[in-house]
């Protein structure tokens, strides 16, 4: 009989190699149990877990307090705010993530983002397709050498996409996060206002919290500079979405690439679908070959650490 039961809640990855490698030695069972949101099937599936895998289903205080046995919730991913951190830490269950995945792959889908808005690829690519040439297109581009980036956020991801706008030579980096306790010297440090009302390119690189949410919303983009182009490849829950839709009508913001969004799926009758101006992607900026592989083994690891006796690198609810 197995010593311990670890559930990976959630199905997605074409397989699960990786966390058998790392867990059956110690004489742990790994069950995949695909919930997909189905909070029933969720707490029947990690009743009788030690630890637990999570993807996307919420994990609230009902079901910490029906899982007596769990020592362990390892998120795959960064943010933890779909986890009761509180109820879990009470339970006497170590919470950690994965913050240190998919850096190059984020800050890649920023920058991508942040030219095929600015270069307005998407539009001329449907125009061609359409039968168009229009080479003196009458949508603004401009150039990135010597305009101002803002960067909501100096984590690893924000620091990632600096050192690939570098390449742009921006005239000014300026860069706002109130918990930044080490600059990088080739940036500015403002405040959250003066990087809006500053910056030609805004990308946001921060977590999700009550601080934060809807931090970007129709107060604070009606103070920013006029013809800005506005990224996301952070959380959804930063920006008010109805108002960003209202603002890029209104010609205030030029343009904006965008990876997350406060509800995912989003509805068929989401405000920003119809906006030319918008570059849109389903939440993939992590996404690549190696940095499943780095994910899978990571959490894994997090919790054989806990198994183990131990703690988690990455423990969020100490």
């Amino acid at each position: 009989m197995s010593d311990f039961r670890v559930v990976i809640v959630d199905g997605g990855y074409d397989s699960y190699d990786r966390e058998r490698a790392e867990l059956e030695p110690l004489g742990a069972t790994v069950a995949l149990e695909d919930c997909r949101g189905d909070m029933a099937a969720l707490r029947a599936s990690v009743a009788d877990a030690d630890a637990v895998l999570i993807r996307t289903t919420p994990v609230d205080a009902e079901t910490i307090a029906a899982m007596p046995r769990c020592r362990a919730m390892v998120r795959y991913g960064v943010g933890v705010d779909s986890i009761d951190l509180v109820a879990a830490r009470d339970a006497g269950i170590k919470v950690a993530n994965v913050p240190d995945y998919g850096i190059e792959e984020v800050s890649d889908q920023a920058v991508a983002l942040l030219l095929a808005v600015n270069r307005q690829i998407p539009r001329r690519d449907r125009t061609l397709r359409g039968g168009g040439w229009d080479f003196a297109t009458p949508e603004p581009v401009y150039r990135l050498h010597g305009a101002t980036v803002g960067i909501v956020g100096c984590g690893r991801i924000a620091r990632a996409f600096r050192r690939k706008m570098a390449g742009f030579e921006p005239g000014r980096v300026l860069v706002h996060d109130p918990v930044l306790s080490d600059r990088p010297d080739d940036v500015e440090p403002a405040d959250f206002e003066t990087l809006c009302t500053a910056s030609d390119y805004i990308s946001l690189h921060c977590p999700l919290t009550p601080a934060t949410h809807h931090l970007v919303d129709a107060r604070v983009m009606a103070t920013m500079k006029p013809g800005v182009v506005l990224i996301n490849t952070a959380r959804g829950g930063l920006i008010d979405e109805a108002a960003l839709a209202d603002t890029l009508d209104a010609g205030q913001v030029r343009g904006a690439g965008i990876d997350v969004f406060e509800t995912e799926p989003p509805p068929h009758d989401h405000p920003l679908f119809g906006k030319e101006n918008v570059v849109l992607s389903d939440h993939r900026g992590w996404f690549s070959e190696q940095a499943i592989a780095d994910l899978e083994r990571k959490a894994a690891q997090e919790v054989r650490r806990v198994l183990e006796g131990g703690d988690p690198v990455n423990w969020v609810n100490p």
